[in-house]
């Protein structure tokens, strides 16, 4: 029998290894900043361009390598990490395989210098799909210079497996912000098509989150600080009204390691327990302390998960610590999630003076002076408001008297209020079904009846799907409604908000939003005719989560835009007071393609019949 077994090529090897540590352009930054960071490095820049397609270059201070290790740090599993099988088990650096510099020159074409401060000149190396095609002497400053160019290359399945470039640079800017969060101490710079992104110096923990995430973080940000034998425990939660619909800002590192766990993210939601709107997430930027050996990272290629031999008891410690922390800053549940606590100022109001309330005195009154009672002018409730008015008039409301046949009708009050026959309608026994007329409970649920029983309507849900319907089917010929703001409507964004911006502007326009950007700062002067003025900055909210958390191809950007108008404007306070307005949106609700289900595919019609109300008697 023929020998089947081969040894792979060097080559192929590699490019297999890239298909779990390369995943996309991010993944090459990831590696690359990390090797930067073992290397001593106090400064590192990153530019890249088309979101890692074309560019991606790392350059970073670093103690830099010899000729000889120049050319071995690409061979695979060659490591300066890692001696014995016990190093595995205290590892203090980022990097340690040897697989990164291996796969990424499998599937891209590679330009390195670099030099050390012993040398008078560096290197350079230039290899493409693992073949070096050239090696000389070069001129160049201490420290390592890699450009990654033309990445996937070799590979066009995975290439053409990329996402639009703002969800691919999204990545990146992800990858980029953990390295940040994980070492405020280094100075690191991102630039993307020739524009700066950041230019983070060193700093503290709490300015390198504002620097990151915008000036508004720092109010935000409740300190967590622990000390156990177990875990060392630093970091900041975001206060609960803070939270957002996304898991945006949810940051674990253990050691300086960024690493993703649902156990310790379960014991953080656990400890905002009755703290955050429903369907809300904490944020948080945590950071354990943790003896080496009693962690393992080498258990996933992107070393993005890791086991903790005690991680019960970290869990622990990490629920009361936040606990502990919200507790100092007097963070308690409030009742009434969607009502504000505090005194909010209406936006066209903040740029006018403030002016001193005045009081007006009655310099006429006279207590002792007999005068009509106001209450019993005008259209009132009939004979029996009369013998009302009249038998409390003397009691300390008015001075009109009252005879003893006033206070025999004090108990008889049978006759309904005028005029209000049509919004709270009588229900007969004898009555049918069709008789009966349409009414709202608790200002939200709409109840009809209708051949089969009775029909459910949420209403807030049919206003949404109303909105979403009319702008969805219109906006690509025609701009929707828009309202001009007296005074623009400012908020601080992100430097990944800013971008989101910028490359939706087209679109946004088309929805009715111009604004501009100066810095940090966004001026929202123009916004759509169906959001109120309260909604505003939800809207934004709303926009940003949409489009910035998640991956969504080109074609899907206008549904999410429409989708987060469509919920802002249903958040507007409803006027279904009379069985017109009401009959209203139900008509306009069936005229919709799609009536029983919201956008959010959330149900707004539920029916129930009359073998079910039949059955609720049994």
């Amino acid at each position: 029998m023929n020998d089947i077994i081969k040894l792979l090529p060097d080559n192929i090897a590699n490019q297999i290894a890239a298909g779990e540590v390369i995943q996309r352009p991010a993944s090459v930054v990831k590696e690359l900043l990390e090797n930067a960071i073992d290397a001593g490095s106090t400064a590192i820049s990153v530019n890249i361009k088309d979101a890692g397609k074309t560019l991606i270059q790392v350059v970073d201070d670093g103690v830099g390598m010899s000729p000889s290790d120049a050319v071995l740090c690409f061979k695979r599993h060659a490591t300066s990490k890692v001696r014995t099988a016990e190093d595995l088990f205290a590892l203090t650096t980022k990097g340690f395989r040897g697989e990164a510099l291996a796969s990424i020159a499998a599937i891209s074409h590679v330009e390195m210098k670099t030099r050390t401060a012993t040398n008078d000149v560096g290197q350079i190396l230039r290899i493409e799909g693992s073949e070096i095609k050239q090696q000389e002497d070069v001129v160049c400053p201490v420290g390592t210079s890699f450009e990654v160019k033309n990445l996937f290359f070799n590979v066009p399945a995975r290439r053409n497996f990329l996402k639009k470039e703002s969800t691919e640079f999204k990545h990146i800017q992800d990858e980029f912000d953990r390295i940040a969060l994980a070492h405020p101490d280094l100075h690191l710079t991102l630039t993307h098509n020739g524009a700066e992104i950041h230019n983070l110096h060193p700093a503290v923990l709490r300015k390198r989150i504002v620097n990151l995430f915008g000036g508004n973080s720092n109010d935000r940000l409740v300190p967590i600080d622990e000390t156990t034998e177990i875990v060392s425990l630093k970091g900041f939660v975001l206060k609960p009204e803070h939270a957002r619909k996304t898991r945006g800002e949810q940051f674990l590192f253990v050691n300086n390691r960024f690493f993703k766990s649902s156990f310790f993210n379960h014991a953080v939601t656990k400890a905002f327990e009755g703290l955050l709107k429903p369907k809300s997430f904490p944020g948080y930027f945590l950071y354990m302390e943790v003896d080496p050996q009693k962690i393992d990272v080498n258990v996933h290629p992107t070393k993005t998960e890791i086991k903790f031999e005690e991680d019960k008891f970290i869990y622990s410690i990490l629920l009361s610590s936040i606990r502990q922390a919200l507790g100092k800053y007097n963070i308690a549940p409030t009742l009434e999630f969607e009502q504000e606590t505090s005194f909010e100022i209406p936006h066209a109001m903040k740029s006018q003076p403030a002016v001193e309330p005045t009081i007006n005195v009655d310099t006429e009154f006279n207590p002792f002076k007999t005068t009509s009672n106001p209450i019993s002018s005008g259209s009132g409730y009939g004979k029996t408001k009369d013998n009302l008015t009249k038998g409390i008039a003397s009691q300390g409301f008015g001075l009109n008297k009252a005879s003893a046949s006033d206070w025999e009708g004090f108990y008889s009050i049978e006759e309904k209020p005028d005029n209000t026959e049509e919004n709270y309608p009588p229900i007969d026994m004898d009555d049918t079904m069709e008789n009966i007329s349409t009414f709202i409970v608790k200002g939200s649920y709409i109840i009809t009846p209708s051949k089969s029983g009775l029909m459910m309507i949420h209403a807030r849900r049919a206003i949404e799907q109303i909105v979403y319907t009319e702008i969805h089917n219109s906006f690509i010929i025609n701009p929707i409604k828009s309202q001009k703001l007296l005074f623009p409507i400012e908020k601080e964004v992100s430097t990944n908000e800013i971008a989101l911006w910028n490359e939706n502007a087209s679109i946004l326009k088309q929805l009715g939003y111009q604004g501009v950007i100066e810095g940090k700062l966004l001026k929202v002067d123009s916004v759509p005719a169906v959001i109120q003025e309260e909604s505003i900055s939800s809207s934004l909210d709303e926009i940003f989560q949409g489009i910035g958390f998640k991956e969504i191809e080109k074609g899907d950007i206008a549904h999410t835009l429409v989708l987060a108008i469509a919920k802002s404007a249903a958040m507007k306070k409803m006027n279904l007071n009379t069985n017109e307005s009401i009959q209203a949106l139900i008509n306009q609700l069936f005229q919709c393609e799609n009536h029983t289900y919201s956008p959010r595919k959330k149900k707004i019609i539920e029916t129930i019949t009359l073998d079910d109300i039949q059955h609720k008697f049994n």
